[in-house]
């Protein structure tokens, strides 16, 4: 019987956050398998995701509010013991993709212990931390969708797609830190949202963001494809004016900074992007 913290702290929920680069990634690929497709989802959103997030949870014995979950239960040794076999039939379930498949798997596996694991640590790291997540979470996890997804199991991608995705993972996730800077100080944790403030954390996310857009523009722009990119700015305005609004309160009073705001930004963004990719697949299919 599985314990109800261990059922909490895989925080399932959370997938919903990282989703939006499965339809990035989808939403490139010509030709998709569609059972392969299907698959990758279930690897990435109901096992390598959670186990990853049960990890973190595990090492870090959190007791004020992480992503998703606003009072963190205690973590048990069974947590430890799922999360192994969660990651061990990931990897199982990759070899009916390609062997190429379950190398990035194992890879992204390594990656988010070696960022959460005490005795490395990661995580404590402002820069290498950041670049560890938006490798991981963003190019490393198109390429993999992408190779996965594609009919004829392809590892050629243009380049620029690779790094419009560690730029969009890159703008997301520090403002995911900026109100738990008191608990990572505690935890002799340095997140970049620390090291940029919560003020610099708004800025530093929102260039990130246009440099991704403007990444997907000169991609766009070069293969003549500006339907896709005027879908994904209007998608975007909710996401534009929420932030701006949320960005305006923090400059007034830091303490709105919080948890509520960074849970409703993070369900807002994911939302909307997913929406937005996710019509570009079906315009370039049926359009």
């Amino acid at each position: 019987m599985l314990h109800r913290s261990t059922i909490q702290l895989l925080r399932f929920p959370f997938s919903y956050f990282l989703m939006p680069v499965f339809w990035f990634a989808l939403s490139f690929v010509e030709t998709i398998n569609v059972p392969r497709a299907i698959l990758v989802f279930v690897i990435l959103h109901l096992f390598v995701y959670p186990a990853s997030n049960g990890y973190n949870s595990y090492m870090d014995r959190d007791e004020e509010s992480i992503g998703g979950i606003e009072s963190p239960l205690a973590p048990t040794r069974q947590l430890f013991y799922v999360t192994i076999l969660m990651d061990l039939v990931a990897i199982v379930l990759s070899m009916f993709i390609s062997s190429l498949f379950v190398f990035c798997i194992i890879i992204y596996i390594i990656c988010s212990r070696l960022y959460s694991y005490r005795g490395v640590r990661l995580k404590q790291y402002p820069l290498l931390g950041y670049l560890t997540v938006i490798f991981n979470q963003g190019s490393l996890t198109f390429f993999m969708i992408y190779h996965g997804a594609d009919a004829n199991l392809t590892n050629h991608m243009s380049w620029l797609c690779l790094l419009a995705a560690a730029f969009l993972i890159g703008g997301g996730y520090p403002i995911t830190q900026i109100y738990q800077h008191e608990a990572d100080a505690k935890d002799n944790i340095t997140s970049i949202s620390m090291k940029l403030g919560k003020k610099g954390t708004f800025i530093f996310c929102a260039t990130m963001y246009i440099i991704a857009l403007l990444i997907l523009w000169s991609y766009y722009n070069n293969h003549e494809l500006y339907r896709p990119f005027v879908v994904l700015l209007i998608f975007f305005i909710p996401v534009i004016l929420f932030f701006s609004k949320w960005f305006l309160k923090v400059l007034k009073d830091e303490s709105a900074a919080d948890f509520k705001h960074t849970m409703q930004m993070n369900w807002l963004a994911s939302t909307c992007t997913s929406l937005a990719f996710i019509t570009i697949i079906l315009l370039q299919q049926f359009g």
